[in-house]
């Protein structure tokens, strides 16, 4: 059996030789049992030679009801992760200020570490595209706008005075097409009367013929003389001489009313062809009029945009804060920048600190929003007691405020900290940047409890208890 050998110095009290005794038996308590190597050890010996027996035995009792006790004592399970200050708003973080637009640099109004508000400016850039080299161009811009605006001008009042000649066309058409009704309402009244007189004479010639016919028989007769007959034959003659000249004009009369019928379907056409033709060039005026317009538009918007351009060669600060960085290289008097190029950095004046920690997949289901933070400052003394955090000097209070729904590159979740309302305020001299050590305040368990915990490899408590009312069984159907 393996022999152990201790040089254990003369006690000055018995509170020591206690202790001695108490070292040797937990040190071999490993391979032998305590009562056969607490007679072979001359160690041992010596210590029982001078102490009494009963005081060893309540030391070793008190020693065990202490080590009992303070395996009950609670202990707050926690998960450290270290992280660094930042600001709560995004708008409060650092930020650069870039290049709208390219240019040359031609002087600078700050340098690192001012103080600066917002609009003043930070830098002033000149023009290197040759379409802006012109120093008249705003000038030479606003000619063309109003040199199109006159033109515009013009083809409104061209539209507004075709829209009057096709007024006059129509109001003229409509008379012209009330005239030729007219006439075709005489012609016709014509015909009609015409055709009346025509029936007479047609009935004058039947008559007359019937007389001479009577007349001749008469005269075969001896009833009638010769001059009558003739006479009779006279009258005949203008009878039929009287029915031609009304048919005649009868028929000129019709010809009348078919003139006066093509003369309206004239008038229509003629008219209809002077509306359309003026209305054509209505649309084409008011088609070149929108292109006018359309160049006139394109022109506002240049002259808008070159407006704005000049205004852009002088940087302006977006916000009140302090130039921390400028760019490192290509920032003399005279180098040239890309649109987009970052100029400066710049630190809010005002923000609210709080502060990024990253956590593994493995600890997310501990934590949740609301949740108490110790922090420990870079920078600031602190002792941390981890298990008894109220025991705890230098640390400040925080609480979760948000955590990201997706992890980094790193395979990590960020979780926000501000701070806790209920705590002393965090170090005036914190800025942005500064390392931190959190603790994620947990459960309060046993310190046996933990123990066991840590040796099985288990993962901190995180089940939660719910209230009558949170849970609820499902339902049967």
């Amino acid at each position: 059996m393996k022999q152990f050998h201790y040089t254990v110095l003369k006690p000055k009290s018995r509170f020591i030789k206690a202790l001695s005794l108490l070292l040797l038996i937990i040190l071999s308590h490993k391979n032998i049992t305590v009562q056969q190597e607490y007679t072979k050890l001359k160690s041992v010996e010596i210590v029982e030679s001078r102490i009494p027996k009963g005081v060893l035995i309540k030391l070793m009792l008190y020693t065990g009801i202490f080590f009992a006790a303070l395996m009950f004592i609670p202990w707050t399970q926690n998960v450290r992760n270290g992280g660094f200050v930042t600001a709560l708003k995004p708008e409060q973080r650092p930020q650069t200020i870039q290049s709208v637009i390219d240019g040359r640099i031609e002087r600078w109004f700050v340098q690192e570490g001012d103080k600066v508000k917002k609009g003043d400016t930070i830098v002033y850039i000149s023009e290197i595209k040759d379409e802006y080299f012109d120093p008249q161009l705003l000038d030479r811009t606003k000619d063309q706008i109003t040199a199109k605006e006159s033109s515009v001008l013009s083809y409104m009042e061209k539209v507004k005075a075709l829209d009057n000649q096709i007024d006059a066309l129509l109001t003229t058409g409509k008379l012209k097409l009330e005239q030729a009704d007219n006439k075709l309402k005489q012609s016709k009244l014509k015909v009609t009367s015409d055709s009346i007189g025509y029936i007479a004479a047609i009935t004058n010639y039947e008559i007359g013929k019937k007389q001479l016919e009577r007349f001749e028989n008469l005269y075969k007769d001896g009833l009638k003389s010769l001059t009558e007959l003739e006479n009779r034959k006279n009258v005949f003659q203008k009878a039929e001489s009287d029915k031609i000249a009304a048919e005649n004009r009868l028929l000129t009369s019709k010809n009348e009313v078919l003139n006066a019928e093509v003369e309206i379907i004239s008038v229509k056409a003629q008219y209809r062809d002077a509306v359309s033709k003026a209305e054509s060039e209505k649309y084409a005026t008011l088609s070149n009029m929108y292109d006018a317009e359309a160049i006139v538009t394109k022109l506002q918007n240049q002259y808008m945009n070159y407006s704005v351009r000049i205004g852009m060669y002088y940087v302006l600060s977006p916000i009140d804060g302090f130039i921390t960085r400028a760019k490192s290289s290509g920032s003399g008097i005279g180098e040239t920048i890309k649109q987009g190029e970052e100029i400066i950095s710049l630190m809010p004046a005002n923000y609210d600190l709080a502060i990024e920690m990253y956590v593994k997949p493995l600890d997310l289901p501990l934590i949740e929003k609301g949740q108490p933070v110790r922090i420990q400052f870079d920078g600031w003394p602190a002792i941390v007691f981890s298990g008894w955090p109220n025991t705890s000097y230098g640390t400040y209070g925080g609480r979760i405020f948000a955590i990201d729904n997706f992890t980094d590159e790193n395979s990590l979740y960020r979780v926000l900290l501000i701070p806790d309302p209920e705590d002393y305020p965090w170090p005036e001299g914190i800025r942005p940047g500064s390392g931190t050590n959190n603790m994620l305040l947990l459960r309060d368990v046993p310190i046996w409890y933990e123990l066991w915990r840590q040796i099985n490899g288990f993962p901190p408590d995180y089940y939660k208890s719910y209230t009558k009312h949170e849970f609820k069984t499902p339902k049967r159907n």
